[in-house]
């Protein structure tokens, strides 16, 4: 029997890192979990980052007409009926393209590659603010569109000149329903004089016309 006093409990290993092992209570700070085999664990960082990086690329590869046919105002298979003699009068002009059920829903498809959907999403709000009729939603409309689109940082700020914007910002003292007619005029020839043409070169309506094409043959 050890004498009153002689015995000591062991010191109770500290879990500080060790200087310049990078070890913690003896175990790699990199394999720090219960029974996990850092190779295994290296090999699924690598598969997640690998799935990840596959589903960045799904994401972005909307330039189809695939995936045209999903945002189609009506169910896809709408999209077949829908004639080559149609969809090439699309490229007549630029408001045959807005005022064709599925032509607006293919050039915003388009526009959402080009992250710019905001200018056509401006413009069908301008439109359906002209047709408001009651004079006590006009005031509470024009300000939700002005907040969304016009203001400066606005969280879909379109692209137009200052002088316009400041005109807008003037017309919202007293809104009418020309109130937007300035700042629709200029994102409509914005679009039509830069993306309208880049989406009769594009994927989905070369695309479009060659399904519809196909159909005939």
């Amino acid at each position: 029997m050890l004498p009153a006093g002689a015995w000591h409990p062991p010191p109770v290993p500290s879990c500080r890192p060790s200087p310049g092992t990078g070890e913690i209570c003896g175990q790699s700070l990199r394999d720090h979990s219960v029974g996990e085999d850092p190779r295994a664990a290296r090999t699924g960082q690598r598969q997640n980052r690998g799935m990840r990086t596959r589903l960045g690329c799904l994401s972005h590869k909307s330039d189809s007409y695939n995936d045209f046919t999903a945002i189609l105002p009506d169910k896809p298979n709408r999209a077949l009926k829908l004639s080559t003699e149609e969809a090439s009068r699309w490229a007549d002009s630029f408001d045959v393209l807005l005022s064709h059920k599925y032509g607006l829903a293919a050039f915003r498809a388009f526009l959402k590659t080009e992250f710019s959907e905001e200018n056509l999403e401006f413009w069908l709000a301008c439109e359906d603010f002209k047709k408001t009729r009651s004079a006590a939603k006009l005031a509470s409309k024009a300000q939700r569109i002005f907040e969304e689109f016009i203001d400066v940082q606005a969280p879909r700020e379109v692209n137009i000149d200052f002088q316009t914007r400041e005109l807008t910002r003037r017309n919202m003292q007293e809104p009418s329903l020309s109130c937007f007619d300035q700042a629709q005029g200029k994102v409509h020839s914005l679009m039509e004089k830069d993306s309208y043409p880049r989406f009769l070169r594009s994927k989905i309506y070369t695309d479009l016309l060659s399904q519809t094409q196909r159909r005939l043959s």
